[in-house]
């Protein structure tokens, strides 16, 4: 029978992490946007993986390839980046957002990056021209990263689930800048165009040197395997969130 501290998430290291400046998180959600962008970083980094996350109850997910399971949450870094990433292919249902936060704050606390940045698409109603990402960051982390660059703030709306949790605590935290680049997702699975501007953002704002152009040919490549998490995502969608969701 699971305890209450197997239930609890808590990421777990495998190895000893350098020092980073910069903590980026991927999760599933719609467009795997964000999850495909960090998916690419790992790999076109070679990023070395340094812990996955531990516990959290249902629902579970075990991906694999070739034949060989990893953690659905897991943790890499690169030194020479000073980059760290969380890429999460589990959905992160609503009721497990508070306790997955605490252990991303646990992350955080011991690799001591000096902010936060998450990777999302968002499903909203856009034209061509809205085919850009933007920002939506607490003022230091504005301050700090986003004051000489040219990428719009999102418009009026709200967030939801881990994200939003995760930036309410960055308002009331002076020593946590965070910041989210979102921009409009497709329902494929993945939203390869959506990746690359998320990519795009990151290393425009973070100083990282990553060459987005092989990245049509990486989403190609996991699309297959995506296409069914896609799926997960989007029934689990439909059962945990209110009608009413909306952004703007």
């Amino acid at each position: 029978m699971a305890t209450d501290e197997t239930r609890t998430p808590r990421f777990e290291a495998t190895a000893e992490p350098p020092e980073i400046e910069t903590l980026v998180l991927g999760f599933s959600e719609y467009g795997l946007a964000g999850l495909t962008a960090v998916d690419y970083l790992i790999d076109q980094l070679s990023m070395t993986q340094v812990g996955h996350l531990e516990g959290g109850g249902p629902p579970l997910i075990t991906p694999f390839e070739n034949g060989v399971p990893r953690h659905h949450t897991r943790v890499y870094a690169h030194a020479d980046a000073s980059l760290g990433v969380v890429i999460s292919e589990r959905f992160v249902p609503v009721q497990t957002a508070e306790p997955f936060a605490d252990a991303v704050d646990a992350l955080y606390a011991d690799l001591s990056p000096t902010n936060l940045t998450i990777l999302s698409g968002v499903p909203v109603a856009h034209g061509p021209e809205d085919h850009v990402p933007f920002y939506i960051a607490t003022e230091d982390y504005r301050d700090r990263y986003l004051a000489d660059t040219d990428i719009r703030s999102m418009g009026t709306g709200f967030l939801d689930g881990v994200t939003a949790e995760l930036v309410a605590r960055g308002i009331e935290d002076d020593e946590r800048p965070v910041g989210v680049f979102t921009t409009p997702a497709h329902p494929q699975a993945p939203d390869a165009a959506a990746a690359i501007r998320l990519v795009d953002a990151l290393a425009r704002t973070h100083g990282i040197e990553v060459d987005t152009e092989p990245l049509e040919a990486f989403a190609a490549n996991v699309e297959a395997q995506y296409r069914a998490l896609a799926e997960r995502i989007e029934a689990a969608e439909a059962e945990e969130t209110p009608d009413d969701r909306m952004y703007m």
